[in-house]
């Protein structure tokens, strides 16, 4: 077996681990390279065999307590020799103490539960169509209007970890579009949409109630124009389902939410929409 050597990928390089994910399906959003090296850009690993890349994997470390692992690829004919093993355990070390979130193919739980993750729930990709045209609701507004001290610490309820930098770039990169709806100036529902290799994908997606979801969703979807739309709702959020099922979203795949520890508890009850199955 040729050496794996490991090495961690320049921010200019994290689109080869993007286009491998296109590669197997997952739909990336355009500009997700970009901002998916701002948390963490020494959390992108790539294994190499005399300098032909062979297996990807990133290890995002948010703060001192919790990192997210995505990216896990290995090429399809250097399967089995161990590569994927190794460049797992890279991004697990990076990771150190800190708690590790994960979205993972269903077929791999019993897999990733040998390196200590548990089932947290299952998150589900719904895509499809929107039928009808889209008319703004009126009480919409702009995302990057809002103050972003709200946003960000909205954010903080449905998510394990400060993201604050992260967050700016995902709301104002060129392309993406976010909505928000307030009430007594406090967010009821904001959102982003952004354009993917196949049609939209939203997310995050944050709701007091699916009504509040529903209204900026609207307004999401009148600014992408026509296209296929997708959205990652997790599971145990029926209000969440049942808000895709309306729009005529149907099932594409689901994946296995998994953390190595425990983390804060999360008002799942409002995420309406994951950020993106690789970086949580």
């Amino acid at each position: 077996m040729s050496d794996l050597q490991i090495r961690n990928l320049r921010p200019d390089e994290i689109a080869l681990a993007v286009d491998w994910a296109a590669a197997e399906g997952w739909n990336p959003g355009l500009a997700d390279a970009a901002c998916f090296a701002i948390p963490d850009a020494r959390g992108f690993f790539v294994g190499e065999i005399d300098g032909e890349p062979v297996a990807t994997v990133s290890c995002v470390n948010y703060d001192d307590r919790f990192a997210f692992l995505g990216f896990y690829i290995v090429r399809e004919r250097f399967r089995g020799a161990g590569h994927g093993l190794r460049i797992w355990n890279a991004a697990i070390a990076h990771a150190g103490a800190r708690v590790i979130g994960l979205d993972g193919v269903v077929a791999q739980q019993e897999n990733y539960k040998k390196s200590g993750f548990q089932l947290a729930y299952a998150n589900i990709r719904y895509g499809g169509t929107v039928a009808g045209s889209v008319t703004p609701p009126a009480a919409v507004v702009a995302l990057d209007k809002v103050p972003f001290a709200l946003v960000d610490a909205d954010d903080a309820s449905v998510f394990p970890a400060a993201r604050s930098a992260f967050l700016r770039a995902w709301i104002n990169t060129r392309g993406h579009v976010g909505r928000a709806l307030l009430r007594e100036g406090k967010l009821a529902a904001w959102g982003v949409i952004r354009p993917c290799r196949t049609g939209y994908k939203i997310g995050p997606l944050v709701a007091d109630h699916r009504a509040a979801a529903d209204q900026v969703v609207q307004s999401l979807l009148g600014s992408a124009g026509a296209g296929e739309v997708f959205l990652d709702v997790p599971a145990v959020n029926p209000a969440a389902i049942a808000l895709a099922e309306a729009l005529g979203l149907e099932p594409v795949f689901e994946t296995a939410r998994m953390y190595t520890g425990p983390i804060p508890p999360l008002r799942l009850d409002r995420v309406f929409g994951l950020t993106s199955f690789e970086l949580g």
